[in-house]
């Protein structure tokens, strides 16, 4: 873990006082492009690392910026949860932080994208419009003004199960909000695949995970390769191009 520097605005602002995050180093001497990886509500786990890890090796600076810095899941959650629903406040200054540290890295080009899985899904839509170059939404809950989040915002790739029971019709809606909006965007439905489906292991306390199958909440190895490739390929687009 990284503690990531703390400028007196972000502070002042209300983010996290002890931010941290995951970073993972592409082989070679640089600089490249940089990611912000914003972990599903279960919090910056293993499942979530190994997400960095993979965008590192395809040549990405890639930040797992930890939203529950300032106390673990437990007591950062709800507060975490709030700020989503509300489009401000702490985890939206923590993400704009990790961001600005990424940027002003020597081993980053300023190129700087954001990806975000579950909750984190939702965060990377809202973050669209805040300086990034591209954007990658990961069965990530909709907004309820979803062209008015929208405007603005940078390109954007995101991924959806059709089997998710958690918000279905999700991607119709987002793609006809960016058509509308004149965005450039890449959005696909998985038929096969439910929710949390491009991670690798089944996540979350285990007295859980039956209720969560039954939601479509589960890995999909037969999905998951097809939505990394459209995610690679839109950052190469966006931030190596």
């Amino acid at each position: 873990m990284v503690h990531i520097g703390l400028s007196a605005d972000s502070v002042a602002a209300g983010g996290s006082r002890s931010l941290k995050g995951y970073l993972a180093e592409p082989d070679g001497e640089g600089p490249f492009p940089g990611v912000v990886l914003i972990h599903e509500a279960f919090g910056l786990d293993d499942v979530m690392q190994r997400h960095a890890d993979r965008l590192a090796s395809a040549g990405y600076l890639t930040l797992a910026v930890d939203l529950y810095s300032d106390g673990g899941a437990r007591r950062c959650l709800v507060a975490t949860m709030r700020s989503l629903m509300s489009g401000t406040g702490r985890a939206f200054t923590d993400v704009s932080t990790a961001r600005t540290w990424l940027r002003n890295d020597a081993r980053c080009t300023g190129k700087v994208g954001v990806i975000g899985f579950c909750m984190g899904g939702a965060f990377a839509l809202l973050a669209a419009h805040d300086d990034f170059d591209a954007a990658s939404v990961n069965y990530g809950q909709l907004p309820r003004h979803l062209e008015q989040a929208l405007e603005g915002a940078c390109p954007v790739v995101a991924n959806y199960g059709g089997k998710d029971r958690t918000m279905p019709g999700a991607a119709a809606k987002l793609e006809a909000a960016l058509t509308n909006l004149g965005i450039e965007h890449d959005v696909k439905e998985f038929p096969t695949a439910g929710h949390a489906f491009m991670n690798d292991v089944p996540v979350g306390p285990q007295p859980l995970r039956p209720l969560m199958r039954v939601m479509g909440i589960k890995p999909d190895p037969a999905a998951a390769p097809e939505a990394w490739r459209r995610i690679e390929d839109h950052f190469a687009k966006h931030l190596k191009g």
